[in-house]
């Protein structure tokens, strides 16, 4: 089975506290919202305390075209991918030496907050070493779930491939989305939620002789995986393209769709996989926010603890899009076992879902 080897993370460069961000917003948001005082707990109640962004907060308060926040984000994701995936290739938390670039079989780069062509990895593999025969995989459009996805479509090459040793980078800028000029309270939820972050991950197949550069003992191999689609479900997230850009498109209902939708979902993939939700160490989730966690533990019957490390993530980084659960798999990968499973859920547009199976060997 395709074994993880490394995680990495890039941090954005300008961190902002959750009171910072709130105070921008009812400055930007009075005009609009006559009750403005009471909506703004929505700040305050997803427990997120700091985000970090690609730009200082002053950046948001004037006007930008479609153009100023592509360009910005393609300087931006260029930058943070080169430093993730530098990391990914010789961190020492993972590895005993460094991968070589020309090593890397594929690139899986996910995203969906900005517009590349060509993609973003066409643009690092310019800066960085790899083999002008890297395959390049880019994925757009997945939003939160594009994390799992990516992990899932590499695990799929490794098992047809499983000589090779791939990338999944995540690159996510969604705060370059921000529409100042748009008063709806999708608008001001998404201000309280989003952020930006970058993360990269290493896959490799049984036979890529991953071995000589494992330094932890134990390391999860993904032995399932499974993708659903919710028919129907078009309006429940994702973004609608206006002139000035990425408007955000966030239901209200998600966290009863995820209560009512996603328990038969989970049961029927454990079930597949001759296992129980009761076996699993580890809940490897995508934070999409407080209420999305607690209609997790209320959905599959999880303790309070299971969750914990995906609230940390979303209280220190917020909602970074499919970046977020990569930065919940870095820290289970630190601590997690010989012979502990993990179950790794997230969900995004379409309404869909994507989960892995993971069993640390």
């Amino acid at each position: 089975m395709p074994t993880i080897l490394s995680v990495s993370e890039a941090i954005p460069p300008f961190s902002i506290s959750q009171d910072q961000v709130m105070e921008f917003a009812e400055e930007l948001f009075s005009e609009s919202f006559q009750d403005i005082k009471r909506l703004l707990p929505v700040f305050l109640n997803g427990q997120i305390e700091k985000r970090h962004f690609a730009k200082e907060l002053d950046w948001f308060k004037k006007d930008s075209s479609l153009q100023d926040k592509n360009e910005a984000y393609l300087e931006s994701s260029v930058a943070l991918g080169v430093e993730a995936i530098k990391k990914c290739l010789s961190t020492p938390t993972y590895l005993n030496k460094n991968i070589p670039y020309e090593e890397i079989d594929a690139i899986f780069t996910i995203t969906s907050t900005g517009i590349s062509t060509p993609s973003l990895e066409a643009r690092i593999m310019n800066l960085l070493p790899f083999s002008a025969h890297t395959k390049r995989i880019p994925i757009w459009g997945l939003g939160c779930a594009g994390g799992a996805s990516g992990l899932s479509r590499a695990y799929e090459y490794c098992l047809a491939f499983p000589k090779s040793k791939v990338l999944v980078l995540s690159v996510e800028l969604c705060s370059l989305t921000f529409q100042r000029n748009d008063r709806s309270k999708s608008n001001l939820v998404g201000t309280s939620l989003f952020a930006d972050g970058v993360a990269a991950v290493v896959v490799c197949g049984e036979e890529s002789h991953f071995h000589a550069y494992q330094k932890l003992q134990a390391l999860p191999k993904i032995i399932g995986t499974k993708s659903t689609l919710m028919k129907e479900s078009l309006d429940v997230m994702g973004w609608e393209m206006k002139n000035e850009g990425l408007h955000v498109v966030f239901s209200r209902d998600i966290p009863t769709i995820v209560e009512n939708w996603l328990e038969p979902n989970v049961q029927s993939f454990l079930q597949e996989q001759n296992v129980t939700i009761k076996d699993v160490s580890h809940f490897i989730a995508h934070p999409g926010g407080k209420k999305v966690l607690d209609a997790y533990e209320k959905a599959l019957g999880l303790s309070k603890g299971m969750t914990e490390i995906p609230l940390q993530v979303l209280k220190e980084y917020g909602n970074m899009s499919s970046a977020t659960i990569l930065y919940v798999l870095n820290r289970f990968m630190k601590h997690a076992t010989l012979g502990d499973l993990g179950l790794a859920v997230a969900l995004g547009p379409g309404f869909s879902s994507e989960m892995l199976l993971m069993r640390w060997e």
